[in-house]
């Protein structure tokens, strides 16, 4: 027996017209002088797919005549924004997380920015040796710079520091065994797990040590014939506090030494610059992890070098020309535009008196209190006015994050712009700012909507109180 709610919804399917009717409709058909008509019969498909979904799936029967299921030329327009606007887009970062992993952790310096626009627009010497006039390598813009950054005598870029963990165990250690302590079988973002990578890379693992304490002694018992690597990785996103014991880089170098088997290190975030004077917790720098005498070290390019997503792998020279001649290396390897944005942000450094200035990610990283409430306080007289009485704008302490795995445990002193809107629910405010375009991405905390301007960049204030002013009005209403 047919339900008749279902019998009225198959009569107003019946009346759905067809692309061509509706292109040829007078409302529609002067569309056809402004967009293509692969693009017009695309957007009319796109309407027509919701059209008739939504008189599926409604409980009752829907009146043709309802908004919900007729096409305008309005509707045929929007589909095309649709299908022509971009889904990655910038947003404003007004969480306090530096290294934001969903918001695309670092952004780029202004001359990383600029060098990648140019790159794209045109031809490149990417794998082009100018001066030979033959063929040459893509790594020869950052090969050399990093190797002088760091102190190492040979280096790699590939995709993330994830294939620069996969591509070394499988150079250096596939059907050998990769010691490793259990202490540091980590998992970050995204479900990694570093005993994952292992198994891929073909490297078989040896687990030493506990999850608290692992000894030199460990690691020597576990070194046979067929050990490939001792492998030491950074814990980024946690600590293990109270009764722990790790071996530290030195020691276990000295130990590969002595047993003829390389010492490969995962520094994660890795950074060319001691933060501490600023503020933050020490954490080894590259060059002082390429002093141990590590035979290979890897780190990412997005995190507190402030670059692009790259994984970077410094080391000694006749270890990295094993690594580099790996078939894998192809399919991980960097494009163009990775390269270009790396090579400039990593020309920076060679200043280091300007260096913290000129990159995003460590400017954020080393504001200080004084100059963040400097912020809000001309934040707060500069859009006070624009905002009715109800609106709550209050300035208040608070810590930001670094994020991205890096320095887990620390927390940066900050001031927080905190709005709410009386009567209104706070996750409205907070949407609202979230559906703006641009999109600002701010947290709730204590029934409040928390902005942290260390991580709004220069130039994005106006688009905070655009967004700010446009939602409080749409929800005063």
């Amino acid at each position: 027996m047919i339900n008749a709610c279902d019998d009225g919804k198959q009569g107003v399917l019946r009346t759905i017209p067809s692309v061509d009717r509706l292109l040829e409709r007078p409302d529609i058909a002067p569309l056809s002088g402004k967009y293509s008509r692969g693009l017009l019969v695309k957007a009319i498909q796109k309407r027509l797919e919701k059209v008739r979904r939504t008189i599926v799936l409604a409980r009752e029967s829907v009146d043709p005549d309802s908004p919900a299921v007729t096409v305008t030329a309005a509707d045929i327009e929007e589909e095309i924004a649709l299908l022509t606007t971009p889904l990655l887009h910038g947003v404003v970062n007004a969480t306090g997380v530096v290294l934001h992993t969903n918001l695309g952790r670092s952004a780029l310096p202004d001359e990383a920015r600029e060098h990648l626009l140019m790159i794209s627009r045109s031809y490149s010497n990417l794998e082009y040796d100018i001066e030979r006039g033959a063929r040459g390598s893509r790594y020869a813009p950052v090969e050399e710079l990093l190797c002088e950054l760091s102190g190492a005598e040979s280096a790699l870029v590939v995709n993330n520091n994830a294939g620069a963990v996969l591509l070394v165990l499988n150079a250096l250690a596939q059907d050998r065994e990769a010691v490793v302590s259990r202490g540091e079988l980590i998992e970050i973002g995204g479900s990694f797990r570093i005993p994952d990578i292992i198994k891929r890379s073909g490297a078989l693992m040896v687990e030493v040590g506990t999850t608290n304490k692992t000894h030199l002694k460990d690691y020597e018992k576990a070194i046979g014939d067929n050990t490939g690597i001792l492998l030491k990785v950074h814990t980024s996103n946690y600590r293990i506090i109270g009764f722990t014991a790790e071996v530290d880089l030195p020691a276990l170098v000295a130990l590969g030494k002595r047993c003829a088997v390389p010492v490969v290190h995962d520094l994660g975030s890795g950074s060319l610059i001691d933060l501490s004077p600023h503020g933050l917790a020490y954490e080894p720098t590259v060059q002082e992890t390429v002093r141990t005498g590590a035979d290979v070290v890897t780190f990412s390019g997005d995190k507190l070098l402030g670059g692009p997503q790259a994984g970077i792998i410094v080391g000694k020279r006749a270890i990295l020309d094993r690594v580099k001649k790996n078939p894998l290396n192809r399919a991980l390897r960097i494009d163009k535009l990775t390269l270009a944005a790396l090579e400039s942000t990593l020309r920076l450094y060679l200043d280091r008196e300007t260096v913290i200035a000129k990159i995003p990610t460590l400017r954020m990283l080393t504001l200080t209190t004084d100059e963040l409430e400097r912020r809000a306080v001309n934040f707060r007289e500069r859009i006070r006015g624009a905002l009715p009485a109800s609106v709550s704008i209050t300035i208040k302490e608070d810590t930001s994050r670094v994020g991205g795995g890096a320095l887990p445990s620390q927390e940066l002193p900050t001031r927080i712009i905190a709005v709410s809107l009386a009567s209104v629910p706070v996750h409205e405010l907070e949407r609202k700012l979230r559906e703006h375009k641009p999109s600002v991405i701010a947290r709730i905390h204590k029934d409040q909507v928390y902005l942290d301007l260390r991580t709004v960049l220069e130039g994005e204030e106006e688009q905070l109180e655009k967004a700010l002013i446009a939602g409080v009005a749409a929800l005063a209403c």
